[in-house]
Formats: C-alpha cells, sequence, structure tokens
C-alpha cells in the first residue's frame, strides 16, 4: 500500500524535468508539451470525485489490482505513442487509473491499521506520496539524458508488480447495502475536502507564488529557485512519519489547526523576509505545515466515515487537488497588482477557513 502511495505522485509529476525532450520527440514545443502534465492531472481529480465509492462497490482489492492493469497498459501505451495526442490519451488513463488506487489504498489503510495507530500509518503513506512528488523530477531528468521512455517502463514494470501484489481484500458485511455516492458527499466530509483544499492550495500549492517572488525581488535563475523549492517535499518527506505520531498523541482534529496556524506565519514570512536564505528555510518549514494539515484531514475522514470510507477519501482528495488547480488561477492576478497581498490572501483562508470548517466537520 505504501509503494502505491509513491507510484501515484511520481507518474504524474514524472514527466515536468522531460519536457523539452518530449516536445523534440513529438515535434511539439516545450510550452505544449505541458500538457503531458495536464492531461493526467485532470481526468484524475475529476474522477477521483466518485472513483472510491465505485470501488467499494466492486470491492477494494479487484479495484485497485485493477487499477494497477490499466496504470501498467497506459504507461506502455506512453512508449509506444507515435503522436502527442496518442501520448496525451494514455496519460489521460494514466490519470484515470491513479484516481481509483490512491483513495480506496487510503481506506484500506485504515481499515487495517490499529485506531491508535492510524495517525502513524497515514503518516508513512505521506512519506511515500511526499517521496514520489520529490523524486519524479530528478529521475525523469535523469532518464530523459538517454531515453525519456525509460521511465515509463520502469513505471509500467512496477504498477504491474503491485497488482500481482495486490492489497488486502475489504470485508463484505452481511446483508450491507451498497455503498452510494450520497453517502460521500455528506456535509461534513466536503467540509473535510475544504480544508484539504485550503491546506494544499495555501501551503504546498504556492510553489509558483514563491518561484515569482524568487526572480523578481532576489533575481535567483532557475537551477537555484529549484532548488529551494525541493525544500518542502524533503521536509514533507522527513515529517510525516513524526506528524502521524503526533496525530495519533494530540488527536487529528488539534493536528489540523495546528498545521494551518503554522501556515499562516510561514505564508506570513514568504511574503516579508528580506533574505533568500529566510525564504528557503520558511518554505521547507512549509513541508511540515502540510503534512499535519493533511495527515490530520486523512485520519479524520477515515475515522467518520466507516460506511464508505474509500468514497469519503474520494471526495476529499477530489476537492483537494481542485483546490490546488485553483490557487495559480486566483493568486496569479492577485500578485501582478501588490505582490503582498498575494501572500496575505492564503495566509487570510488558512486562519479563518480551515478553523471554521474543521470545526464544524
Amino acid at each position: 500500500m505504501y509503494a502505491g502511495a509513491f507510484l501515484g505522485p511520481f507518474g504524474g509529476g514524472v514527466t515536468v524535468a522531460m519536457l523539452p525532450e518530449l516536445g523534440t520527440s513529438f515535434a511539439v514545443s516545450a510550452e505544449a508539451a505541458t500538457g503531458s502534465l495536464t492531461a493526467y492531472l485532470l481526468p484524475f481529480a475529476a474522477v477521483m470525485l466518485v472513483s472510491g465509492t465505485l470501488g467499494e462497490r466492486w470491492g477494494r482489492r479487484r479495484t485497485v489490482v485493477g487499477a494497477y492493469l490499466l496504470y501498467a497498459v497506459a504507461s506502455v501505451a506512453c512508449v509506444l505513442a507515435t503522436t502527442f495526442s496518442l501520448f496525451l490519451v494514455a496519460r489521460a488513463a494514466q490519470g484515470i487509473a491513479n484516481a481509483f488506487t490512491t483513495p480506496l489504498l487510503l481506506a484500506a489503510l485504515g481499515a487495517a491499521a490499529p485506531p491508535e495507530r492510524l495517525g502513524r500509518a497515514l503518516g508513512w503513506f505521506g512519506s511515500l506520496q511526499a517521496a514520489g512528488q520529490t523524486s519524479a523530477p530528478l529521475v525523469g531528468g535523469l532518464t530523459a539524458e538517454l531515453d525519456w521512455r525509460y521511465a515509463f517502463i520502469g513505471v509500467a514494470a512496477v504498477a504491474v508488480l503491485l497488482a500481482a501484489v495486490g492489497i488486502p481484500a475489504s470485508p463484505a458485511a452481511a446483508g450491507a447495502a451498497r455503498p452510494s455516492l450520497r453517502s460521500a458527499f455528506r456535509p461534513a466530509v466536503l467540509r473535510l475536502g475544504v480544508v484539504a483544499a485550503v491546506g494544499w492550495g495555501c501551503l504546498s500549492g504556492l510553489g509558483f507564488l514563491v518561484a515569482l517572488r524568487l526572480e523578481d525581488a532576489f533575481g535567483v535563475g532557475a537551477g537555484p529557485r529549484g532548488l529551494v523549492l525541493t525544500g518542502l517535499g524533503v521536509a514533507g518527506l522527513l515529517s510525516a512519519r513524526l506528524v502521524g505520531g503526533g496525530v495519533d498523541r494530540m488527536g487529528p482534529r488539534r493536528c489540523v489547526l495546528l498545521g494551518a496556524l503554522l501556515g499562516v506565519g510561514l505564508v506570513l514570512g514568504l511574503g516579508f523576509a528580506p533574505v533568500v536564505g529566510l525564504v528557503a528555510v520558511l518554505w521547507a518549514v512549509g513541508g511540515v505545515a502540510t503534512q499535519l494539515v493533511l495527515v490530520g484531514v486523512n485520519a479524520l475522514t477515515l475515522s467518520s466515515s466507516e460506511a464508505n470510507r474509500g468514497g469519503a477519501m474520494s471526495v476529499v482528495q477530489a476537492v483537494r487537488f481542485g483546490g490546488g488547480a485553483l490557487a495559480p488561477a486566483v493568486i496569479t492576478p492577485v500578485y501582478v497588482a501588490d505582490p503582498l497581498l498575494a501572500f496575505l490572501l492564503p495566509a487570510a483562508l488558512l486562519a479563518l477557513v480551515v478553523p471554521a470548517a474543521v470545526r464544524r466537520a
């Protein structure tokens, strides 16, 4: 299950560092090659609204194994694609397959972990997700030095291996009704989704904003900017296990509030920091704040959604990624008008929306 947590973010971000090579292979510009990211993420977020509930109906193990096989086939299709359009279709199939793995893996983890150790298990899951997200550009860039197709061959092989291993089957309750979409779209679940969306979009999702400030305020080049931005993922990877233990000791609600409060200070600091070194430190600590929010939200969702854990997790994750997708569209125009206001806005959302939503959830 932890290996599955790594595969999804890795497959989604593996093309980030190979965009010029993709453009050369398919005779398109590097800018057009960024469509490989959108083609993966849009179907992933859209299908995830319903994938968890459908997976609970079909059976977690059967659905996850089928999704891994689809992921492998789609990865091979990326290798064999002769046109950029076919490559985008294959990437979309990867995104759809991942939509059926992530929420059901979390639901299976919630069923397998003892309640008193749920936070630790979710912390490990978050660590592997952060590892996949952080390592994808590095591995993708290194393989692109030889041939970008090798990255997708490796992804396909891992997906086949995970399909062979499978996950624990979900226990069938006698006389239990098939979970409905309504049970996944409960107000409490949607509120937790809002918390995840604000936590993700106003913390980890601000990488573009930090990059803009590094360039405009300090004249930092592309290479050093990338190094600074990597700090958040590394800190999230190293801290998620400890954060999970904190969730077990303090309770998930307190951890979410602590992460939001810490995030408010960090985002304000990023807007006012006078030197690059302080920006780098604050951004790295943002990885810890993000894990506090996300691990806490996942624990709250699993503990309050016994009837349809997979469906509830899929809705929360879909809303979360929707918030991440909206952040650049909403905040970039604010930055153009007033750079400082662009940092005040996400800080205000963390301070006001998260406590209100998590309290009612």
